[in-house]
Protein backbone atom coordinates (compact mmCIF):
# COMPACT_ATOMS: atom_id res chain seq x y z
CA UNK A 1 0.00 0.00 0.00
CA UNK A 2 1.28 3.31 -0.81
CA UNK A 3 1.39 6.10 2.20
CA UNK A 4 1.81 9.74 1.70
CA UNK A 5 2.44 11.50 5.16
CA UNK A 6 2.71 15.58 4.89
CA UNK A 7 5.17 17.19 7.04
CA UNK A 8 8.81 15.58 8.26
CA UNK A 9 8.45 17.54 11.57
CA UNK A 10 8.83 14.79 14.63
CA UNK A 11 5.07 13.30 13.67
CA UNK A 12 5.21 13.26 10.69
CA UNK A 13 8.57 11.70 9.89
CA UNK A 14 7.97 9.63 13.00
CA UNK A 15 5.00 8.01 11.48
CA UNK A 16 6.25 7.67 8.08
CA UNK A 17 10.01 5.87 9.38
CA UNK A 18 6.65 4.06 11.42
CA UNK A 19 4.71 2.71 8.37
CA UNK A 20 7.54 1.93 6.07
CA UNK A 21 8.64 -0.82 7.98
CA UNK A 22 4.94 -2.41 5.98
CA UNK A 23 4.34 0.20 3.60
CA UNK A 24 5.44 2.36 0.48
CA UNK A 25 5.90 5.16 2.07
CA UNK A 26 5.98 9.00 0.28
CA UNK A 27 6.61 11.97 2.22
CA UNK A 28 6.16 15.33 1.65
CA UNK A 29 7.63 18.72 2.81
CA UNK A 30 8.19 22.13 1.89
CA UNK A 31 11.12 22.25 3.02
CA UNK A 32 14.29 21.35 0.45
CA UNK A 33 16.97 20.48 2.63
CA UNK A 34 14.79 18.72 5.03
CA UNK A 35 13.65 16.04 2.29
CA UNK A 36 17.70 16.02 1.30
CA UNK A 37 18.75 14.81 4.63
CA UNK A 38 15.98 12.13 4.59
CA UNK A 39 16.66 10.80 1.43
CA UNK A 40 19.93 10.61 2.78
CA UNK A 41 18.72 8.29 5.27
CA UNK A 42 19.56 10.63 8.35
CA UNK A 43 17.10 12.29 10.64
CA UNK A 44 16.55 16.06 10.45
CA UNK A 45 15.58 15.91 14.34
CA UNK A 46 17.31 14.53 17.16
CA UNK A 47 15.62 10.99 18.02
CA UNK A 48 17.79 7.98 18.94
CA UNK A 49 15.56 5.57 17.59
CA UNK A 50 14.49 7.29 14.93
CA UNK A 51 18.29 7.59 13.71
CA UNK A 52 19.03 4.25 13.98
CA UNK A 53 15.93 2.94 11.93
CA UNK A 54 17.00 5.33 9.10
CA UNK A 55 20.44 4.25 8.86
CA UNK A 56 19.17 0.63 7.90
CA UNK A 57 18.40 2.61 4.40
CA UNK A 58 14.62 1.38 4.29
CA UNK A 59 13.84 1.81 0.68
CA UNK A 60 10.15 1.93 1.41
CA UNK A 61 10.71 5.83 2.56
CA UNK A 62 11.30 8.25 0.40
CA UNK A 63 10.93 12.02 0.67
CA UNK A 64 10.07 14.78 -2.11
CA UNK A 65 8.91 18.31 -2.17
CA UNK A 66 6.39 17.26 -4.81
CA UNK A 67 2.73 16.90 -3.44
CA UNK A 68 2.00 15.26 -7.13
CA UNK A 69 4.89 12.43 -6.65
CA UNK A 70 3.53 12.27 -2.93
CA UNK A 71 -0.48 12.63 -2.91
CA UNK A 72 -1.01 10.37 -6.60
CA UNK A 73 -2.04 6.67 -6.11
CA UNK A 74 -2.09 7.25 -2.13
CA UNK A 75 -4.30 5.24 -0.50
CA UNK A 76 -3.90 7.15 3.00
CA UNK A 77 -2.46 10.81 3.45
CA UNK A 78 -1.06 11.65 6.63
CA UNK A 79 -1.00 14.99 7.60
CA UNK A 80 1.43 16.33 10.35
CA UNK A 81 1.89 19.90 9.33
CA UNK A 82 2.64 22.78 12.15
CA UNK A 83 -0.45 24.30 13.69
CA UNK A 84 0.71 27.11 15.72
CA UNK A 85 -1.44 28.90 18.37
CA UNK A 86 -2.47 32.22 17.04
CA UNK A 87 -2.82 34.67 19.53
CA UNK A 88 -4.79 36.69 17.86
CA UNK A 89 -7.41 34.59 16.92
CA UNK A 90 -7.45 32.87 19.82
CA UNK A 91 -6.93 29.54 18.11
CA UNK A 92 -4.83 27.29 16.24
CA UNK A 93 -3.67 28.45 12.93
CA UNK A 94 -4.68 25.44 10.52
CA UNK A 95 -3.90 26.84 7.12
CA UNK A 96 -1.57 24.19 6.29
CA UNK A 97 -3.52 21.29 6.99
CA UNK A 98 -5.81 22.87 5.18
CA UNK A 99 -3.92 23.85 2.14
CA UNK A 100 -2.63 20.17 2.23
CA UNK A 101 -6.35 18.62 2.07
CA UNK A 102 -7.17 21.42 -0.99
CA UNK A 103 -4.02 20.10 -3.13
CA UNK A 104 -4.40 16.50 -1.97
CA UNK A 105 -8.10 15.95 -3.12
CA UNK A 106 -7.54 18.21 -6.01
CA UNK A 107 -4.54 15.69 -7.32
CA UNK A 108 -6.34 11.99 -5.72
CA UNK A 109 -10.15 12.85 -4.68
CA UNK A 110 -10.22 9.12 -3.45
CA UNK A 111 -7.55 9.13 -0.71
CA UNK A 112 -8.36 8.95 2.71
CA UNK A 113 -7.09 12.00 4.99
CA UNK A 114 -5.98 11.31 8.62
CA UNK A 115 -5.03 14.86 10.58
CA UNK A 116 -2.71 14.17 12.69
CA UNK A 117 -1.76 17.79 13.12
CA UNK A 118 -3.16 19.02 16.64
CA UNK A 119 -6.18 21.40 15.86
CA UNK A 120 -9.33 22.63 17.64
CA UNK A 121 -12.03 20.83 19.07
CA UNK A 122 -14.72 20.65 16.01
CA UNK A 123 -12.19 20.96 12.86
CA UNK A 124 -12.52 17.91 11.57
CA UNK A 125 -16.50 18.27 11.02
CA UNK A 126 -16.00 21.49 9.44
CA UNK A 127 -13.69 19.77 7.04
CA UNK A 128 -16.23 17.06 6.33
CA UNK A 129 -18.84 19.15 5.54
CA UNK A 130 -16.81 21.63 3.45
CA UNK A 131 -15.48 18.13 1.28
CA UNK A 132 -18.41 16.01 1.95
CA UNK A 133 -17.53 13.74 -0.90
CA UNK A 134 -13.94 12.43 0.87
CA UNK A 135 -12.77 10.57 3.84
CA UNK A 136 -11.81 12.91 6.68
CA UNK A 137 -10.73 12.04 10.15
CA UNK A 138 -8.36 12.53 13.04
CA UNK A 139 -6.27 10.57 14.59
CA UNK A 140 -4.38 11.93 18.06
CA UNK A 141 -0.86 11.55 18.29
CA UNK A 142 0.73 10.86 22.33
CA UNK A 143 4.88 11.54 21.18
CA UNK A 144 7.40 13.15 23.43
CA UNK A 145 9.96 15.08 21.44
CA UNK A 146 13.50 13.12 21.21
CA UNK A 147 11.55 10.02 21.45
CA UNK A 148 8.69 10.34 18.99
CA UNK A 149 9.78 7.31 17.04
CA UNK A 150 9.75 5.06 20.32
CA UNK A 151 6.11 6.16 21.19
CA UNK A 152 4.93 5.13 18.06
CA UNK A 153 6.69 1.70 18.24
CA UNK A 154 5.62 1.14 21.61
CA UNK A 155 2.37 3.58 21.81
CA UNK A 156 0.26 3.79 24.92
CA UNK A 157 -3.16 3.62 22.90
CA UNK A 158 -4.13 4.24 19.27
CA UNK A 159 -7.00 6.55 19.07
CA UNK A 160 -8.47 6.72 15.35
CA UNK A 161 -11.94 9.32 15.30
CA UNK A 162 -13.85 7.33 12.75
CA UNK A 163 -16.01 4.20 13.96
CA UNK A 164 -16.16 2.99 10.37
CA UNK A 165 -14.46 0.37 8.67
CA UNK A 166 -12.44 2.83 7.39
CA UNK A 167 -10.83 4.18 10.56
CA UNK A 168 -10.64 0.17 11.87
CA UNK A 169 -8.62 -0.60 8.45
CA UNK A 170 -6.25 2.81 9.67
CA UNK A 171 -5.82 1.13 13.47
CA UNK A 172 -4.80 -1.95 12.31
CA UNK A 173 -2.51 -0.55 10.14
CA UNK A 174 -0.97 1.37 12.78
CA UNK A 175 -0.98 -1.63 15.22
CA UNK A 176 0.69 -4.24 13.11
CA UNK A 177 3.23 -1.49 12.91
CA UNK A 178 4.08 -1.77 16.72
CA UNK A 179 6.48 -3.60 18.56
CA UNK A 180 3.93 -4.14 21.71
CA UNK A 181 1.46 -6.34 21.92
CA UNK A 182 -2.34 -5.81 22.64
CA UNK A 183 -2.43 -2.12 22.06
CA UNK A 184 -4.92 -0.65 23.18
CA UNK A 185 -7.54 0.69 20.29
CA UNK A 186 -10.42 3.36 20.58
CA UNK A 187 -12.63 4.09 17.77
CA UNK A 188 -14.57 7.24 18.67
CA UNK A 189 -16.78 10.30 16.73
CA UNK A 190 -14.55 12.65 15.26
CA UNK A 191 -15.01 15.63 17.75
CA UNK A 192 -14.56 13.48 20.61
CA UNK A 193 -10.69 12.39 18.90
CA UNK A 194 -9.76 16.21 19.24
CA UNK A 195 -10.98 16.37 22.41
CA UNK A 196 -8.60 13.30 23.97
CA UNK A 197 -5.65 15.14 22.19
CA UNK A 198 -6.48 18.77 23.66
CA UNK A 199 -7.55 17.01 27.12
CA UNK A 200 -4.58 14.35 27.67
CA UNK A 201 -1.65 17.65 26.99
CA UNK A 202 -3.87 20.00 29.62
CA UNK A 203 -4.11 16.98 32.41
CA UNK A 204 -0.02 16.70 31.89
CA UNK A 205 0.55 20.51 32.22
CA UNK A 206 -1.84 20.34 35.23
CA UNK A 207 0.64 17.93 36.68
CA UNK A 208 3.64 20.08 35.73
CA UNK A 209 2.05 22.87 37.15
CA UNK A 210 0.70 21.57 40.38
CA UNK A 211 4.58 19.81 40.97
CA UNK A 212 6.06 23.39 40.22
CA UNK A 213 3.67 25.26 42.75
CA UNK A 214 4.55 22.34 45.42
CA UNK A 215 8.13 23.15 44.94
CA UNK A 216 7.61 27.23 45.24
CA UNK A 217 5.74 26.69 48.44
CA UNK A 218 8.71 24.20 49.73
CA UNK A 219 11.22 26.70 48.65
CA UNK A 220 9.44 29.73 50.21
CA UNK A 221 9.40 28.06 53.04
CA UNK A 222 12.52 26.58 53.10
CA UNK A 223 11.09 22.81 53.32
CA UNK A 224 13.18 19.83 51.20
CA UNK A 225 10.77 19.51 47.72
CA UNK A 226 12.14 16.43 47.15
CA UNK A 227 11.11 14.35 50.47
CA UNK A 228 7.30 15.93 50.14
CA UNK A 229 7.12 14.69 46.19
CA UNK A 230 8.40 11.19 47.51
CA UNK A 231 5.99 11.10 50.15
CA UNK A 232 3.06 12.70 47.82
CA UNK A 233 4.00 10.15 45.21
CA UNK A 234 3.69 6.82 46.84
CA UNK A 235 -0.20 7.36 47.03
CA UNK A 236 -0.57 5.00 43.99
CA UNK A 237 -3.25 6.64 42.74
CA UNK A 238 -0.61 9.69 42.27
CA UNK A 239 2.61 7.65 41.84
CA UNK A 240 6.50 8.38 41.39
CA UNK A 241 5.77 9.45 37.99
CA UNK A 242 6.08 12.68 35.63
CA UNK A 243 6.58 14.82 38.99
CA UNK A 244 10.16 16.16 38.64
CA UNK A 245 9.49 20.19 39.04
CA UNK A 246 10.73 22.49 36.14
CA UNK A 247 10.38 26.35 35.25
CA UNK A 248 7.18 25.45 33.76
CA UNK A 249 5.76 23.12 30.90
CA UNK A 250 7.14 24.29 27.49
CA UNK A 251 7.85 23.29 24.13
CA UNK A 252 5.74 22.23 20.81
CA UNK A 253 2.55 20.81 22.38
CA UNK A 254 1.39 21.90 25.78
CA UNK A 255 1.51 25.84 26.20
CA UNK A 256 -0.51 25.87 22.84
CA UNK A 257 -2.53 22.95 23.50
CA UNK A 258 -4.05 24.21 26.49
CA UNK A 259 -4.35 27.70 25.05
CA UNK A 260 -6.48 26.04 22.30
CA UNK A 261 -8.37 24.22 25.16
CA UNK A 262 -9.42 27.07 27.25
CA UNK A 263 -10.54 28.90 24.14
CA UNK A 264 -12.38 25.60 23.32
CA UNK A 265 -14.42 26.17 27.06
CA UNK A 266 -15.90 29.55 25.42
CA UNK A 267 -19.19 29.91 27.47
CA UNK A 268 -18.56 26.86 28.68
CA UNK A 269 -17.84 27.33 32.86
CA UNK A 270 -14.50 25.93 33.96
CA UNK A 271 -11.76 27.11 36.93
CA UNK A 272 -9.07 24.90 36.12
CA UNK A 273 -8.14 25.22 32.81
CA UNK A 274 -7.81 28.85 33.01
CA UNK A 275 -5.60 28.24 36.79
CA UNK A 276 -3.46 25.58 34.46
CA UNK A 277 -2.58 27.99 31.72
CA UNK A 278 -2.24 31.09 34.42
CA UNK A 279 -0.09 28.79 36.67
CA UNK A 280 2.72 28.38 34.12
CA UNK A 281 3.21 32.24 33.64
CA UNK A 282 3.05 32.51 37.95
CA UNK A 283 6.04 29.81 37.89
CA UNK A 284 8.61 31.42 35.58
CA UNK A 285 7.99 34.78 37.36
CA UNK A 286 8.61 33.47 40.52
CA UNK A 287 11.62 31.36 39.53
CA UNK A 288 13.20 34.02 37.73
CA UNK A 289 12.96 36.59 41.00
CA UNK A 290 14.41 33.36 42.79
CA UNK A 291 17.60 33.85 40.37
CA UNK A 292 17.55 37.57 41.01
CA UNK A 293 17.66 37.05 44.57
CA UNK A 294 21.24 35.70 44.23
CA UNK A 295 22.22 38.85 43.00
CA UNK A 296 24.14 37.73 39.93
CA UNK A 297 25.94 39.91 37.73
CA UNK A 298 25.40 37.69 34.58
CA UNK A 299 23.77 35.08 34.38
CA UNK A 300 24.60 31.72 31.91
CA UNK A 301 21.58 29.71 30.38
CA UNK A 302 23.36 26.64 29.87
CA UNK A 303 21.22 24.86 27.04
CA UNK A 304 17.69 26.14 25.49
CA UNK A 305 16.34 22.89 24.50
CA UNK A 306 12.81 22.21 26.02
CA UNK A 307 14.17 19.14 27.68
CA UNK A 308 17.13 16.30 27.53
CA UNK A 309 17.17 14.29 24.42
CA UNK A 310 15.73 16.58 22.33
CA UNK A 311 17.11 19.83 19.88
CA UNK A 312 13.88 21.73 20.06
CA UNK A 313 13.75 24.62 21.97
CA UNK A 314 10.47 26.53 20.18
CA UNK A 315 8.50 28.35 23.44
CA UNK A 316 11.13 25.81 25.58
CA UNK A 317 10.26 27.32 29.23
CA UNK A 318 13.21 28.95 29.53
CA UNK A 319 13.21 31.08 27.51
CA UNK A 320 10.79 32.72 29.88
CA UNK A 321 13.66 32.41 32.87
CA UNK A 322 15.54 34.45 30.33
CA UNK A 323 13.46 37.35 29.03
CA UNK A 324 12.81 38.04 32.86
CA UNK A 325 16.18 37.85 34.01
CA UNK A 326 17.07 40.12 30.74
CA UNK A 327 13.82 43.05 31.87
CA UNK A 328 15.75 43.36 34.87
CA UNK A 329 19.00 44.60 33.68
CA UNK A 330 21.06 41.91 33.91
CA UNK A 331 23.31 40.76 30.94
CA UNK A 332 22.72 36.83 29.62
CA UNK A 333 24.89 34.85 28.34
CA UNK A 334 24.05 31.44 26.33
CA UNK A 335 25.59 28.30 26.01
CA UNK A 336 23.49 26.02 23.15
CA UNK A 337 25.50 23.73 21.24
CA UNK A 338 22.47 23.39 18.31
CA UNK A 339 22.70 27.50 17.64
CA UNK A 340 24.62 28.52 14.85
CA UNK A 341 25.07 32.47 15.44
CA UNK A 342 26.97 34.68 18.10
CA UNK A 343 23.81 36.38 19.28
CA UNK A 344 20.23 34.65 20.36
CA UNK A 345 17.72 37.50 21.25
CA UNK A 346 19.85 39.86 21.77
CA UNK A 347 22.12 37.76 24.37
CA UNK A 348 25.43 36.39 23.28
CA UNK A 349 26.17 32.88 22.35
CA UNK A 350 29.20 31.36 24.08
CA UNK A 351 30.27 28.34 22.05
CA UNK A 352 33.15 27.32 24.26
CA UNK A 353 31.75 25.81 27.31
CA UNK A 354 34.91 26.70 29.34
CA UNK A 355 33.95 29.85 28.98
CA UNK A 356 30.84 30.23 29.52
CA UNK A 357 31.02 28.62 32.98
CA UNK A 358 34.10 31.39 33.85
CA UNK A 359 31.69 34.26 32.86
CA UNK A 360 28.52 33.00 34.36
CA UNK A 361 27.94 33.93 38.39
CA UNK A 362 25.04 31.91 38.49
CA UNK A 363 24.54 29.09 35.34
CA UNK A 364 20.37 28.49 34.85
CA UNK A 365 19.23 24.71 33.78
CA UNK A 366 16.10 23.33 33.72
CA UNK A 367 17.74 19.58 34.05
CA UNK A 368 21.04 18.80 35.36
CA UNK A 369 24.26 17.64 33.19
CA UNK A 370 27.30 16.30 33.74
CA UNK A 371 28.61 18.97 31.77
CA UNK A 372 28.52 21.00 34.98
CA UNK A 373 29.78 18.98 38.04
CA UNK A 374 32.59 20.92 38.11
CA UNK A 375 30.95 24.28 38.98
CA UNK A 376 27.85 22.87 40.88
CA UNK A 377 27.86 26.00 43.57
CA UNK A 378 26.69 28.29 40.21
CA UNK A 379 24.34 25.88 39.54
CA UNK A 380 20.53 26.87 39.39
CA UNK A 381 18.05 24.27 38.89
CA UNK A 382 14.64 22.59 40.08
CA UNK A 383 15.63 19.59 38.61
CA UNK A 384 15.60 17.21 41.58
CA UNK A 385 15.32 13.75 40.11
CA UNK A 386 17.22 14.17 36.82
CA UNK A 387 14.50 12.93 34.88
CA UNK A 388 12.10 14.63 32.44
Amino acid sequence: MKIAVAGLGYVGLSNAALLSQHHNVVAVDIDAERVEIVNQYESPIEDTELSKYLSTKPSTLHATTDPQEAYADAEFLIVATPTDYDPVTNFFNTSSVEDVIGIALGINPAIKIVVKSTIPVGFTSELQQQYPEATIFFSPEFLREGRAFYDNLYPSRIVVGDRSEIGQAFADILAKATKSEDVPVLLTDATEAEAIKLFSNTYLALRVAYFNELDTYATVRGLDTRQIIEGVGLDPRIGNHYNNPSFGYGGYCLPKDTRQLLANYNDVPQNLISAVVDANKTRKDFVAEDILRRNPTTVGIYRLTMKSGSDNFRSSSIQGIMKRIKANGIPVVVYEPNLNTDHFYNSEVISDLAEFKQRSDVIVTNRHSGDLNDVRDKIYTRDFFQRD
